[in-house]
């Protein structure tokens, strides 16, 4: 018993005495939860407008809260652990409910099974992740890539056929079940792949780049204010057609690795 309230007391003192750095991306991670369980009941509802918004929203508050956490050196366990479950909700859950009832909900037996195949991909991506970070460091060539499409991106990937719909509804076939069937599929598919994909985390601009990424976001932004489907679309076309040139990059960068480095292999 004397135990207990011990580590009772302990307990106590480490809540008490937790650093606010070590709290606010943890804030964050809960908007982006907040964010996707919200894009569920405006699924629901079908507002398929707010509902997308709110998905799109949680990628934002999800990109934010890495950025903030190692501003901040506020890296922690539990926040590791908060983020894959709100990953998990906003970006495997609510795109797959929002699929459901958009477009699978009329397909006799096999709409829901669709659904579930995404939810259970992201589940299973984000429980590799997880155990990755505790396995060896990865050879240099892995620096600027992802193992498989990273959550946020798959769930933009599933909402292709709405953001298309948005911009030119008279593309009906988006709404097939054919066609949202077989994305959800492909999506699913690389998420729990070991295919590479581009990493900006470690991404270095030089001077002479930072002018043309600055023109570059000033041009993105004016037209996601002007054009918002049409830009998240193009957007999420670049990045799917970026997919397999990040292979090529890859196998490039890792037989040059092998050859430099031939005992490490």
């Amino acid at each position: 018993m004397k135990k207990i309230n011990k580590q009772l007391r302990i307990s106590k003192q480490k809540l008490k005495a937790l650093p606010f750095r070590k709290i606010a991306p943890n804030i964050v991670t809960m908007l982006a939860l907040c964010s996707g369980v919200t894009s569920i009941r405006y699924s629901i509802q079908e507002d398929w407008t707010k509902a997308v918004i709110c998905i799109f929203l949680a990628a934002l508050f999800d990109w934010f809260d890495g950025r903030v956490a190692r501003f901040l050196q506020g890296s922690t366990k539990f926040g590791a652990e908060l983020d894959s479950l709100s990953d998990f909700v906003s970006f495997g859950v609510a795109p797959a409910i929002l699929l459901y009832q958009w477009s699978l909900y009329d397909l006799p037996k096999y709409g829901w099974f669709f659904c579930l195949l995404m939810a259970i991909g992201m589940s299973m991506r984000l429980a590799r992740f997880n155990t990755m970070l505790d396995d060896e460091p990865q050879p240099e060539y892995w620096t600027h890539f992802f193992v498989g499409v990273p959550a946020p991106a798959a769930a933009a990937l599933a909402l292709m056929p709405l953001l298309i719909s948005f911009d030119t509804p008279e593309l009906t076939f988006v709404r097939s079940h054919a066609f949202c069937g077989t994305l959800l599929c492909v999506v699913s598919f690389l998420m729990v792949s070991r295919i590479p994909t581009f990493s900006t985390k470690h991404l270095r601009v030089t001077k002479e780049g930072l002018f043309l990424l600055m023109i570059a976001i000033a041009l993105f932004v004016s037209s996601l204010i002007t054009q918002p489907w049409f830009t998240l679309g193009f957007a999420t076309f670049l990045y799917a057609l970026s997919i397999p040139y990040g292979i090529v990059v890859f196998l490039r960068e890792r037989k040059k690795y092998r050859e430099e480095n031939p005992e490490e292999e």
